[in-house]
């Protein structure tokens, strides 16, 4: 799934091919993704001119003249292509919304497994809308501090992955990221959240966003599906310093603690055994 800095990457191909144009044309070319899509999508939306684009967690929000805001999320495998219209014979397998502007900018939503979704929500009512009225903070935001951190983790149980991983207390954060900023920071994974000291979580609100701006800047991880939205691929994997690196040398201790793969949650923590306590 794409995280954080991919949406985010994807929010602002998107924002600067049609932030500030008037929609000409929306085809909607199935009835659902992993909800139907809204009744009155292509009403609301032609003839609209697009005001800003904002970024919540991992969805995208698109807002139009009239207080209107499309809310956007790829799900699993979905991505967002953007290019000219008119430049496509045959479009891309998947394609189930397509949008276009007055000056020629085009959309396209690609997702073959359906786990996206989309949906129109009133603008000063996003954050009440059922998928964002229970996120947590905004780990790119002003409140992205350590006593922030510290009051989430307080007295918490679970493993301090799990809790970053938790959408009720930070919105966005994914497997990628926190596994990277577990190890910068030197905790181990299996740590109680609770356990952790001052000097950890001080390290773990600056070392989050500073990995984040740099995956952004990097246009993000691609892996599996995720491009960016002109086509091209990421290229933060290859900075990754033990996400996907299971035996391979310690960026730190070298070859005397190779980087160990568990499974926590059904998902795959990558960690070193001697750097991370």
């Amino acid at each position: 799934m794409p995280e954080l800095p991919e949406v985010e990457t994807i929010m602002r191909g998107f924002r600067d091919a049609f932030e500030g144009h008037r929609i000409s044309h929306v085809s909607v070319n199935r009835p659902d993704l992993r909800w139907p899509f809204p009744a009155d999508l292509r009403e609301k939306l032609e003839g609209r001119r697009v005001l800003s684009f904002r970024r919540r967690a991992k969805y995208i929000l698109m807002r139009l003249e009239g207080g209107w805001s499309m809310l956007l999320h790829l799900g699993m495998s979905g991505r967002l292509t953007i290019g000219r219209a008119g430049t496509n014979a045959t479009p891309p397998a998947h394609e189930h919304l397509v949008l276009e502007t007055d000056s020629g900018a085009r959309a396209g939503l690609v997702d073959p497994r359906r786990f996206g979704s989309v949906d129109l929500v009133r603008t000063d009512g996003e954050e009440d809308h059922r998928l964002l009225a229970h996120l947590g903070l905004e780990p790119l935001s002003d409140t992205m501090t350590s006593p922030a951190l510290a009051s989430l983790f307080r007295g918490r149980r679970t493993p301090v992955k799990s809790a970053l991983l938790d959408q009720k207390l930070i919105a966005g954060l994914g497997n990628i990221y926190v596994c990277e900023a577990l190890f910068r920071c030197g905790i181990h994974p299996e740590r109680q959240a609770g356990t952790l000291t001052a000097i950890e979580t001080h390290a773990l609100s600056e070392a989050i966003p500073q990995i984040l701006e740099q995956a952004i800047a990097s246009g993000g991880s691609s892996l599996r599906d995720y491009v960016q939205a002109d086509g091209t691929k990421g290229g933060f994997q290859d900075l990754h310093l033990v996400y996907g690196r299971e035996g391979e040398p310690c960026p730190n201790c070298g070859d005397t603690s190779p980087i160990q793969r568990i499974t926590q949650s059904g998902r795959s923590t990558f960690f070193c055994p001697t750097c991370q306590k």
